[in-house]
């Protein structure tokens, strides 16, 4: 397993992340507790988690319990310093947390304390804003996007606000590292803009979706991950499953995340299976598993720091984690090239 330095803070994580979404939900605790003992000892030393998981669905009676899981490993296992542990404090308007209050100075230390006590830890690695207040193109909302009633001194002023507050949590030891989610060039920009001037941590990493199916980054937030030693945690490497291929033809297997959520997030969509035909039939013309080509193709991206999935199940994670003895031809990524020119934004 390959390693890849976490932004500047000299931290290096794995190139594939352990996803834990669906920790309490579709995997109960012991399946769990079981994936995260495989994921360790084949040389993925990095979790992602987040207050408000799991997921699918998100509610108010579940809030909370992916964190505890990994806390109840913890206590099993007593092997909470042989990892890098990622952790996110949930954006404004998300009703079952905090009844959707906004990420400011007031709410960042409860929270912190609220991640510790489930995750039984004194300290974060990675402590990540899971999308901003102003909210952002993510989330298929890049159709109707609109920054035109963004306020930027209000703006500016939360950010200095919560990189003081973070900093406070940095001086006693609770979290490590800051990194952000879902967030734009410019708004990436300016958290590390302050920073630089002095005013709390610099930004480790940004944790957006990214697929052969999701290419959004590849412009200009790639030019300054680059330059600005910035690196990528992709989430959704596998496209909500679609690039599996489970889903063509209208399939909709049992316990799936699509026969939980019909619409993936609005994946779903009259162009995404052709999309998803394009690079299967890539990876039927190669010979390859078109779970290891998409994970490989990730690891090519100039400004990837980990991908992150997720598996429901143990035979899941065993065959996603396969992927890292695959190395993409130049055949291959001229044919993945050549699809995404055809099947752009496909959702």
């Amino acid at each position: 397993m390959k390693m890849n330095p976490l932004g500047r803070t000299g931290m290096m994580v794995s190139e594939l992340c352990l996803g834990t979404m669906t920790f309490g939900t579709q995997t109960p605790e012991a399946e769990a507790h079981r994936q995260i003992d495989y994921a360790l000892a084949a040389g993925v030393n990095f979790v992602d988690t987040a207050e408000m998981y799991p997921v699918n669905p998100v509610s108010k009676e579940t809030i909370g319990r992916s964190e505890e899981i990994l806390g109840s490993w913890h206590e099993k296992t007593g092997r909470r310093a042989e990892y890098i542990l990622a952790t996110k404090h949930s954006g404004e308007g998300l009703a079952v947390v905090r009844d959707g209050e906004a990420i400011t100075s007031k709410t960042i230390a409860s929270t912190i304390e609220g991640s510790l006590k489930r995750l039984n830890t004194d300290y974060i690695d990675l402590y990540q804003f899971h999308w901003p207040n102003r909210g952002s193109y993510m989330f298929r909302k890049n159709w109707s996007f609109d920054p035109s009633n963004q306020n930027r001194e209000e703006t500016l002023d939360n950010m200095r606000d919560c990189l003081e507050a973070l900093q406070a949590q940095v001086d006693r030891g609770t979290i490590r590292a800051f990194g952000l989610s879902n967030e734009s060039a410019w708004g990436t920009a300016q958290w590390l803009r302050l920073a630089e001037e002095g005013v709390g941590p610099r930004v480790a990493s940004i944790q957006n979706e990214y697929s052969l199916l999701c290419r959004m980054y590849d412009t200009d937030l790639a030019e300054l991950s680059v330059n600005e030693d910035v690196g990528l945690l992709a989430f959704s490497p596998l496209g909500t499953g679609l690039l599996t291929g489970k889903y063509q033809q209208g399939a909709v297997p049992e316990g799936s995340r699509k026969s939980l959520v019909p619409e993936l997030g609005g994946r779903h969509s009259p162009r995404v299976y052709g999309a998803v035909d394009a690079y299967l039939e890539i990876a039927r013309r190669h010979g390859l598993d078109p779970v290891h080509m998409a994970l490989a193709w990730c690891r090519t991206r100039p400004f990837m720091a980990s991908a992150i999935f997720g598996a429901t199940r143990q035979d899941q994670l065993e065959h996603a984690l396969k992927s890292v003895a695959l190395e993409l031809s130049q055949d291959v990524l001229e044919e993945i090239d050549q699809a995404h020119r055809a099947h752009p934004m496909p959702y």
